[in-house]
Parts: structure tokens; sequence; C-alpha cells
């Protein structure tokens, strides 16, 4: 049973939004995570065929830049328009319209996004640019762009919205911290709304050439992208790049009831912690991945019997899905091996610090629909990987706590956990 919360006020996810590879827009993603279908393709962004990775998770079927004014185009980096659109289908979704507001009311309302890279693509446009001799195609907001800190200004001068606008960084935990943050900050009274989630676009030739030289990513499956993301299989080797914008709207319970707005679910817990233990790599132990959901749980006042499905980090390396399946033995115990859970990065890649929220709205979807998606590509498990991954094809279930797990760069890890409206 759920205990008293410690906070009077409740934060309520009442919008979403979703720019994702393999569907853009709310029901286009959640279809084709019902469907079990891939969004990995050839890179078609930029020349990818002098790398050995010629793959990765890109949005298509949108011109993104379309939502901005031509004459600023060339200034702000595909981040922004990708976290407007998604924003914008969050707010609608939530039926709230900004511009009928009065300004009292939007200086209640606060935007906390979380991003790994930012604007990096764009830095990295402008750099080329310098060193090509092509200088007076640079934006002459190369600085102000490039700093991550401005992407939650663009969305909120773009929406009107006078409470907090700040960006949370923290590699792939990103957006999994910035909507416990968000979460935070209704809780304690300084937003009655928050526009929070993640957004993150990596896809760059550098950017790309980079993560080759780390050996992070697979080699294995130019030929074919869609099977090449392979969380939990034997012969996994490396993650596939993506991208994506994952934006919702959380809002405090009693405002969101009075105005009738849907409540897809509360944020009920969030625990962090740090191995400490290396740049990239993460421990072995699986210890503090597993307090971090030990005190997600903890500050949502359940135990692990209350979980009915995990949303995994899952990324398809062999370190990080054998230590996660650790991690989540730990925490769970004896209930882990009857839990279902499933990775999203399968169908996605992995859109870096974007990665959380991805996940959330998956899990979003098993709670509204009971239904959880597949986990695909799992073609012959990994011995060390031997808990309930959903493998090939989703299944109902009856769903009303949820947990999103999240690793990353720098030994962080994350985890909130969600569950279904309640008195």
């Amino acid at each position: 049973m759920r205990r008293e919360p410690i906070v009077s006020r409740r934060a309520v996810i009442t919008g979403v939004g979703c720019l994702s590879p393999n569907g853009v827009g709310r029901e286009a993603f959640w279809t084709a995570l019902r469907e079990g279908r891939s969004g990995v393709g050839r890179i078609t962004r930029f020349d990818a065929s002098d790398l050995p990775v010629q793959i990765a998770a890109e949005v298509r079927g949108i011109d993104v830049y379309e939502i901005i004014p031509p004459k600023e185009r060339q200034h702000v980096p595909r981040v922004v328009p990708m976290a407007l659109w998604a924003a914008r289908e969050a707010l609608a979704d939530a039926g709230i319209r900004p511009e009928d507001l009065p300004r009292d009311e939007r200086r209640r309302i606060a935007v906390i996004i979380g991003s790994g890279g930012g604007g990096l693509e764009f830095t990295e446009r402008q750099y080329r640019y310098y060193f090509t001799g092509e200088t007076k195609r640079a934006s002459i907001y190369t600085i102000a762009s490039s700093t991550i800190g401005t992407l939650s200004s663009e969305l909120s001068t773009a929406f009107g919205f006078h409470g907090m606008s700040h960006v949370i960084s923290t590699g792939c935990t990103s957006a999994t911290d910035a909507i416990a943050y968000a979460a935070q900050a209704i809780q304690l009274g300084r937003a009655d709304v928050v526009i929070t989630g993640g957004v993150d676009a990596p896809l760059a030739h550098g950017i790309l050439t980079a993560f080759c030289a780390m050996r992070a990513l697979t080699a294995s499956w130019n030929h074919a992208p869609e099977r090449a993301s392979r969380p939990f299989s034997r012969d996994r080797d490396g993650f596939v790049l993506g991208e994506g914008a994952w934006i919702f709207v959380l809002e405090e319970r009693e405002r969101a009831r009075r105005r009738g707005a849907r409540i897809y679910a509360e944020v009920l817990g969030y625990g962090a912690t740090c191995d400490a233990h290396h740049r990239v790599r993460v421990d072995e132990s699986g210890e503090e991945p597993a307090r971090a959901m030990r005190l997600a749980l903890e500050e949502a006042g359940l135990s692990p019997a209350d979980v009915d499905y995990i949303n995994l980090h899952g990324t398809s390396t062999v370190l990080n899905d054998r230590i996660e399946t650790r991690a989540v033995k730990l925490a769970f115990g004896e209930r882990a091996r009857r839990i279902p859970m499933s990775a999203t990065k399968s169908l996605i890649g992995h859109p870096q610090g974007a990665c959380g929220a991805a996940g959330l709205a998956a899990a979003l979807l098993a709670l509204q629909e009971g239904f959880i998606h597949p986990t695909i590509n799992l073609d012959e498990p990994d011995p060390e990987c031997d808990l309930d991954y959903v493998p090939h094809r989703g299944r109902t279930a009856r769903v009303r706590v949820a947990l999103v797990n999240c690793l990353s760069f720098g030994s962080k890890n994350a985890a909130l956990v969600v569950g279904a409206d309640e008195e």
C-alpha cells in the first residue's frame, strides 16, 4: 500500500508529446511500440560511407525546422525545433493554450528539460564553416546556441512562460533527472505546471566518428539496420546512436482535477546514485544502480512487490545489459524474475540524454492501455541476462506501478517510479 505523500502537493502527467525515430507524434510512437517496429535505418542526413558505422535512429518523415521562422533556422540547433514540436503536442494534449493564459499564470509555468549534448551537432556545423573558409555561413549566435542552457530558454520564449527555465545535463540520465526535478518543483510549490522531458540530436559526422573511436556502437548490422539494436542478446556488440524528443506536461494534481484534465500518471518516487567508478564504464557490482531503484521505491512508499513493469536502460552493450540485469536482481530479489520488463532502445536506438523520457512515454502506454511493448531482436538471450524482457512480441498486463531505469556515462544512475492516479 502507498504511504501518505511527504508533501501535500502532488505532480501528475497531463500531456505527452513524442517525436521519435519510429513514430512522429504520441499515437504513432505508441503504435510502433505495440507493433515492435524499429526506427533504425541507414544514415541519410550526412555521408557516413567513410565510417565503420553507417546506421542510426533518425527522426524521419518530418522537417522539424518548419516550425522555426526561415530567418531563424540557421541560428538554432536541431534540438530546438524538435523540443518545440514535442512540447506543442504535449500542451495541446493537456488542453493548455499558452496564448490564453494571463501573465500571472504563465509566471507559474516552468521549463525543465533534460539533454545530454544539446546543440553539439550545431556546434560541429559552425566549426566546419570556420575551418573550411565559409565563415559567412556561420551563425552570429554560435556561442548562445551552442550553450546547452539556452535550450530551455527557447521553449520559455516560444510559449511565454516566465517560471524557472532550466536544462539538466547529466549524460544518459538527463531526462530522468529533469522529470524528477520538475515533479519536485511542483511538490515544493515553486511551479504549478512544468514542461519537462528530454531531447537530444547527436547525429553528426564528427560525433559519430568519436563514438566509433570509443567502440561503443555496433558496426555489425549496416546490412540490416532494424536488427542492430539487440539488448540482452548474446550477440550484441554496441548501441545504435539515436535522436528524439519526448516532452510531458507535469501539473499540480488539484489544479489538473479542477480543470478536468486527463491524468496519465503520477510521479511517485525518484532515486539517483553514482558509482564513482569510471568516466564511461559501469561498475560490475551493480550495487549503485540497484540502490537508485530502491531509493525511488522508498520515496514512493512502495515495495518491490508493488511494481508491475520495469522499463530498462538496455543499451545493447555487453557491459551495460549484464550489469543492469544484476542490478535489477539486487534491487528486487526473487521478485525480479516475475516482473515483465522491456528495453525501448531495441526499437529507437539510444537517444542519449533523452532516453529516460522515451522510457517514461513507453511506461505510460503500459499504465494507460495495459500493454507492455516488446524487446525486439532478442534472438539468443545472454545466459547472464535471464529476466523476463518480453521478447519479440508485446503483451497485455495490468500495470498500476512502473519503474523507469537509467544508467549513464560518468557512473550516474537514476530511477523514476510512476503510478496510476489514485486517491
